[in-house]
């Protein structure tokens, strides 16, 4: 088979690269490893930037966002008994909208549907052929029998253990990667939220962020050591923890209930250089990896959707200088979000090991947060997301 453009991974990144493609006339086919019930069931971020509505109104598929979803216009953030609230409506004039990534995935699948979109799921034994010429092709093994494409392009949507960045040769590719001494053990409860707002804490035992999903459908975190098994936490030793890491007026006020998910993410920051070689590609997770803490995972590879969707329909029109340019321009936001959520991360995590002096100083950096209209407004302006 031959399509203009051969997607492998079919994740959000790569559905929305689909349909932005397809809305402009160029032809694309989705490889995915997974079935779709697979990809439907996976847990992940709900927190959109402002830029990621936007993308999604354009491509078609923001009705029900904007129906079902929850516009935050700030947080709050509490630590070392200092608490502020960063309004980012007052301090930027934009908000994030609280949607499941799993909602942003059924209505991507809707719409590649209703328009007959090619997807393969469950495509195994995906390799990518003759990347550095101009007749690239892919190999794949679906149902039983081995299939190709012939395509123009490739774009490596198959995150952090998937194909298309292994098959940039190391002799090319430049890898940095921070890995933190902790992760996220993460519960899901039909539970309402704490606060109409996401509550960040920090907190001598630990890290603690209380989100939702909607209005009775809550998302809550603990930093844990990386030895620790979801298997250690019972529900009652994860909402009382909880409550310990969280100021009291909140800690009073939670309503507990049964898990219905629960599981332990390690954290690491990682960018692999450069995002493209030959005719490959790299969007999202293939090509760099962000601590939870600033909300930039999934709002990161859609930034790197709409670099590459212009650069390829510009491509086709017969103008290919954004395209050459993709790599530089998205690894100058990947850098500055890598940043933010690196940052977030060392202001509100313990870190045993490095002693009372960071203790102290993430004391100062919250306090001068407090009292800053500017430090409010720098963050306000990462988190509701920099400019594309």
């Amino acid at each position: 088979m031959r399509h203009q453009v051969c997607i492998i991974g079919g994740g959000p990144s790569g559905l929305l690269l689909s349909l932005l493609l397809r809305r402009a006339g160029v032809d694309a086919v989705v490889l995915e490893r997974r079935s779709r019930d697979y990809v439907l069931s996976r847990i992940r971020a709900g927190v959109l930037e402002q830029g990621l509505c936007d993308i999604l109104r354009q491509a078609g598929v923001g009705t029900r966002m904007d129906r079902e979803g929850f516009v935050h216009d700030g947080t709050i953030i509490t630590a070392h008994g200092t608490t502020v609230h960063i309004d980012f409506k007052k301090l930027t004039g934009k908000s994030v909208m609280i949607y499941g990534q799993t909602e942003v995935t059924h209505d991507l699948y809707d719409e590649l549907d209703r328009i007959g979109a090619p997807i393969f799921h469950e495509a195994e034994d995906v390799a990518i052929h003759d990347a550095d010429t101009d007749a690239p092709y892919v190999t794949f093994s679906h149902q039983g029998q081995t299939r190709r494409v012939d395509c123009d392009y490739i774009a490596g949507c198959d995150g952090f253990h998937g194909v298309s960045r292994r098959s940039i040769p190391e002799s090319v590719r430049r890898e940095f990667e921070h890995v933190y001494p902790f992760g996220w053990l993460g519960i899901l409860a039909h539970t309402p939220p704490v606060a109409d707002e996401l509550v960040y804490s920090g907190h001598e035992r630990g890290f603690a962020l209380c989100s939702m999903r909607n209005a009775n459908l809550s998302r809550h975190y603990l930093q844990v050591p990386l030895t620790d098994k979801v298997e250690d936490w019972s529900d009652e030793a994860f909402w009382a923890e909880l409550k310990r890491r969280l100021p009291p007026h909140l800690a009073e006020i939670l309503v507990t209930g049964p898990s219905i998910e629960k599981s332990i993410a390690p954290l690491r920051s990682f960018i692999s250089e450069p995002m493209s070689w030959g005719r490959i590609y790299l969007a999202g997770d293939a090509a760099h990896i962000v601590p939870p803490t600033g909300a930039k995972g999934l709002n990161l590879a859609a930034s790197d959707v709409w670099y590459l969707s212009r650069a390829l329909i510009a491509q086709f029109a017969g103008d290919g200088q954004l395209l050459q340019d993709y790599s530089a321009t998205a690894l100058a936001r990947v850098w500055k979000a890598s940043r933010f959520s690196w940052s977030m991360t060392r202001m509100l995590h313990e870190f045993p090991a490095e002693g009372e002096f960071l203790a102290r100083m993430q004391a100062a950096e919250v306090d001068y947060l407090a009292h800053s209209e500017a430090a409010q407004t720098a963050l306000a302006e990462n988190y509701v997301g920099l400019p594309y």
